[in-house]
């Protein structure tokens, strides 16, 4: 993500303006780019081939967690294929090369696998949840994981659209031919776009987060209990 820093006033005593490093390819990029190429190359080998596995199983075989599988392996795909080879490439050219309708549109695409990634991930945890403290609940389970992952896709377009519109194409004040996919001059203050990032950051990562502890906490705990009652059963027959 271009660094809204970029834009600010560059001067010089009298002098032609240097680019800024950022704006040079320099290490950092060649680190972004090998770093980002072998994740890649590690997250396609990985989430294909838990795709393809499952996608072999017959669909009246297939269960509701290999399904939730499925849909994560996708949505990490989608991160593979897409906000991955943005980042190469991004890395690669420095400027943004490729206008500012795609601009949006990959800025949109950037945080919706992340978004769905931990969506389905918290469908999961739920679903474990209500299959271990919650086995009466199971008559309309099928039904209930199709709901969470509807809502988890519907969620993660909902909360990525907003990127559409902060993000834009924008020429730098000095140096007119370089151009950058920023946020810069979007928001009308920095309270704005802190609250946008916390907003990304608490919905994205805290949320989730959450709800994966406490309904794994909440197994592990019901698991203990039970195996203290079989444990305590066995002792008083013994």
């Amino acid at each position: 993500m271009a660094n809204n820093s970029t834009w600010e006033n560059i001067t010089g005593n009298g002098t032609e303006p240097e680019l800024e490093p950022d704006m040079k390819f320099n290490e950092g990029h060649v680190i972004a780019i090998v770093t980002y190429s072998i994740l890649m190359v590690i997250s396609a080998i990985g989430n294909s081939t838990v795709l393809v596995l499952i996608r072999r199983r017959k669909g009246n075989t297939r269960s509701r967690i290999n399904t939730m599988l499925m849909h994560l392996a996708i949505a990490d795909l989608l991160v593979t294929f897409i906000m991955m080879p943005t980042e190469i490439g991004w890395a690669a050219t420095v400027t943004w090369n490729a206008g500012d309708a795609m601009c949006r549109i990959m800025a949109f695409f950037r945080m919706f696998g992340l978004y769905l990634s931990s969506f389905v991930l918290v469908c999961i945890s739920v679903d474990r949840y209500y299959a271990v403290l919650k086995p009466l609940h199971l008559m309309d389970v099928d039904r209930r994981g199709k709901v969470m992952l509807t809502i988890a896709w519907a969620g993660s377009t909902i909360c990525s659209l907003p990127q559409m519109v902060v993000f834009h194409v924008d020429n730098h004040p000095v140096f007119t031919w370089y151009e950058q996919c920023i946020t810069y001059n979007t928001f009308p203050s920095y309270t704005h776009e802190l609250t946008y990032s916390l907003f990304g950051m608490i919905t994205m990562y805290a949320l989730p987060l959450i709800v994966i502890i406490f309904s794994y906490a909440s197994i592990i705990i019901e698991i203990y209990k039970r195996s203290r009652e079989s444990f305590t059963g066995k002792s008083l027959h013994a």
